[in-house]
């Protein structure tokens, strides 16, 4: 093969690329808050890879061993911290309404996995996502056509905050996705609310993120070993949260491998990430029947991140004013 030729041939911008895999928002736009949601076709296998310190989740099961729920119906990301988890129950109301769930006596229980990013600082930190915005998202889910960069989860999502709230950018939402031989697709949706600055991956580039007083990007990563970390500890208000979904038949071992490989892309993109102050975790979830190893999933998934990663804050700093910088930077006080 071409050395110069990827095997990962990307899929449009804004879609899944996977029959029965729907993606929505629910937003609070005046109050800069939100939740999004990923509807899969079935119930099926999923994992998390849970690195941050900060992670803040609602009904993970892969987070207790040997449950007796190893499937997801859904998977959501809210913001409003843990305040925002109740808008998984929007959507569990939603899925059950349209028969989705295990069987219990004469009721069904679905599954939706979901974690929470911190955006209190940002808007209205009174108004949180809750079950009417949950059954938004899930009305509002799709597969193409979906909205990037401050929407739903990402409406108030910032990053590079290693200078505080007044000299970070504007995170977001973003989506990216490839294909592999036997169509095999893997589709990643990134919520980006990270403590570091967002780099290339590919030229180590800063993209978006902490700038000092001149303009000029700040390096997190110095700041931090210069001892940044002993006054900021307390400004628990980051995370990173990916999605991703695959149409390849998955057991839950071989998610959980999946996503321990795809979390490689917060590593490849934030500087730096998985810190006491954020919430990072990586989902990965099987929603097809199609042949796949796992560590295909989990190199692709990285891949994907990656650029969903990218997206969420070019296309948060498109949606523009008001800036960051404008907030009321509680988390100071």
């Amino acid at each position: 093969m071409n050395q110069t030729q990827s095997v990962a041939r990307p899929i449009p911008p804004g879609t899944t690329g996977i029959p029965g895999v729907l993606v929505g928002h629910g937003t609070y736009r005046q109050a800069l808050t939100g939740c999004t949601v990923v509807l899969l076709p079935a119930a099926g296998p999923y994992n998390v890879f849970a690195t941050g310190g900060a992670v803040s989740t609602r009904q993970v099961s892969a987070l207790v061993p040997n449950h007796s729920l190893p499937v997801a119906d859904a998977l959501m990301v809210a913001g409003g911290s843990a305040f925002g988890l109740d808008s998984t129950g929007g959507a569990l109301s939603w899925l059950e309404q349209h028969g989705r769930g295990i069987r219990v006596g004469s009721m069904q229980v679905p599954s939706v996995p979901s974690a929470a990013v911190f955006d209190l600082f940002v808007g209205d930190g009174t108004v949180r996502p809750d079950q009417d915005l949950g059954r938004l998202a899930c009305e509002d889910a799709k597969d193409s056509g979906i909205a990037e960069g401050r929407v739903g989860a990402g409406t108030g999502a910032t990053v590079g905050k290693a200078l505080g709230l007044a000299r970070a950018a504007w995170g977001g939402v973003g989506m990216a996705g490839v294909e592999l031989a036997g169509g095999v697709v893997v589709t990643a949706v990134a919520v980006v609310n990270a403590f570091g600055n967002v780099h290339d991956p590919l030229t180590g580039a800063f993209v978006s993120g902490a700038v000092a007083d001149d303009g000029a990007p700040a390096d997190a990563g110095e700041l931090v070993m210069a001892g940044l970390m002993a006054t900021r500890l307390k400004a628990l208000s980051n995370t990173t949260i990916g999605l991703v979904v695959t149409n390849g038949a998955l057991d839950n071992a071989g998610c959980s491998r999946a996503a321990t490989l795809s979390g490689q892309a917060l590593a490849n993109c934030i500087r730096p990430c998985q810190t006491m102050v954020d919430g990072d975790a990586v989902f990965v979830a099987s929603a097809g029947d199609r042949e796949v190893e796992p560590h295909q999933v989990g190199v692709a998934g990285s891949l994907a991140l990656s650029r969903a990663i990218i997206r969420a804050v070019t296309e948060g700093v498109r949606d523009g004013p008001p800036s960051p910088g404008a907030m009321t930077e509680a988390e100071d006080e």
